[in-house]
């Protein structure tokens, strides 16, 4: 490997063909090149939408280890009904797909570029700052402005906004909402949950009886995947990887998404299985959610909020029968109904411990 460096090789490609061959898949190149480029559908950078194409690393992983014959066959004579309306009438030359390729294999074998993160919003912050050391000095030694609340307007009002940006920061270290993570495999709730009306259980099946809710095996994906082999959006290329997991019995490895602090328990069994709470309750409308993202902030004062609004399906739940009295006063009607917070969800030592 390092001798290849040496000539100017990685991987067996040259520098300039993987150059060229990311200039062409961004499209870049060639300047008179009337198709649409590569990146227009297969994307280099996570989305906040679900992308039913493959990304440019999903490709450069599948075609990784295949010859340049193979890779081409599955652009210019592609299997499946999705893929072939998709990429009819694309014509790109040898020479130009190689370079592809080239641009691919290195990118299988170093991963995507890192986003460079952006500055604009430390660059405000450090303008305050600077806004908040002028206002003291201008107080304390210059005293050149003749209206000294001018000064002290300005001096308030970046500490003001500083704070308040030092605060949501401060919050969003232990929190997570609106998290949507891209996922080895596409998968759409809105498709299985919604259009095709799967209940939750059936995938997520120790809900009910469990901490965790679960994640699928991929033979229970195979139940319905042994026929279906071909997605509506996605084509073959997602299933796939279903079928090549159980195949190989290598694991899918997800990415979590929903992530409590240590110090906190929480039951699905308890909310789902005793409580009877829909899923949606806590993760929002799963069966609209094609990518699937994080509702709620899950924050303490979120449960503890919910504990006092939910009235417990009290009666004819074999789990609360010890409450005897709460089931007398309900009898006579002397009491309504009973919250969560009523029966102690709301004790520190339900989910601190």
């Amino acid at each position: 490997m390092f001798a290849e460096e040496q000539h100017g090789l990685i991987d067996g490609h040259s520098h300039d063909d993987i150059k060229r061959g990311e200039r062409f898949f961004k499209g870049l190149l060639p300047f008179n090149f009337k198709g649409q480029s590569c990146v227009s559908c297969h994307n280099l950078v996570a989305t906040d939408t679900l992308n039913w194409n493959p990304s440019a690393m999903a490709i450069a992983i599948k075609y990784a280890d295949r010859d340049f014959e193979s890779f081409k066959a599955s652009i210019e004579e592609p299997v499946g009904n999705k893929l072939t309306v998709v990429h009819a009438g694309i014509n790109i030359g040898e020479e130009d797909l190689k370079t592809v390729k080239a641009y691919l294999d290195n990118m299988a074998m170093v991963g995507p570029k890192p986003i460079k993160p952006s500055i604009n919003n430390l660059l405000i912050f450090l303008f305050f700052g600077m806004l908040i050391t002028w206002a003291l000095l201008e107080l304390i030694f210059f005293r050149r402005i003749k209206y000294r609340i001018i000064p002290v307007i300005v001096l308030l009002g970046s500490l003001g906004y500083q704070g308040k940006v030092i605060s949501e920061e401060a919050i969003k270290l232990g929190r997570s909402q609106g998290y949507a993570p891209d996922q080895p495999i596409k998968f759409s709730h809105k498709v299985h949950a919604g259009e095709n009306g799967i209940d939750c259980k059936y995938c997520h099946h120790t809900a009910e009886s469990s901490k965790s809710a679960g994640i699928p095996a991929m033979n229970l994906c195979m139940n319905c995947h042994v026929l279906i082999r071909e997605g509506t959006n996605s084509g073959k290329f997602e299933i796939a990887k279903i079928v090549n997991a159980v195949e190989n019995k290598e694991p899918v490895e997800w990415v979590r998404l929903h992530n409590l602090p240590d110090h906190v328990f929480f039951s699905h069994a308890i909310h789902v299985g005793v409580a009877k709470l829909d899923c949606q309750k806590c993760h929002g409308p799963v069966e609209e959610m094609n990518l699937m993202r994080q509702n709620a902030d899950l924050s303490m004062g979120w449960c503890v909020n919910c504990h006092r609004e939910t009235d417990v399906k009290f009666k004819e739940n074999g789990y609360y029968e010890s409450f005897a009295k709460m089931h007398e006063e309900m009898e006579i009607g002397d009491l309504a109904s009973v919250k969560a917070e009523d029966i102690g969800a709301n004790d520190c030592m339900r989910c601190h411990y």
